[in-house]
């Protein structure tokens, strides 16, 4: 199977606080079970979700354009 999220490197673990609409909320569930499926062991829907919005943001040229023109763009920590 191929996901487009890659099985995900060794990391400090983040914690991530959303509120999510229950179809989004079971969609990430059954994302994690395919995840598990796939690469043999399982990783937390918050730490899926975190690597997705990383990629997402990563993938985002107008983001990278615009976030470079912010007068001060935040810190790692902000």
């Amino acid at each position: 199977m191929n996901l487009r999220l890659a099985k995900l490197p060794d990391r400090t673990p983040v914690k991530l606080t959303l509120a999510l609409d229950p179809d989004t909320a079971a969609a990430l569930q059954d994302y994690a079970a395919l995840y598990q499926e796939t690469y043999g062991e399982g990783e937390r829907v918050e730490t899926l979700a975190a690597a997705m919005i990383d990629m997402f943001l990563a993938s985002d040229a107008g983001f990278r354009r615009a976030r470079k023109a912010l007068p001060k763009p935040a810190s790692k920590g902000d």
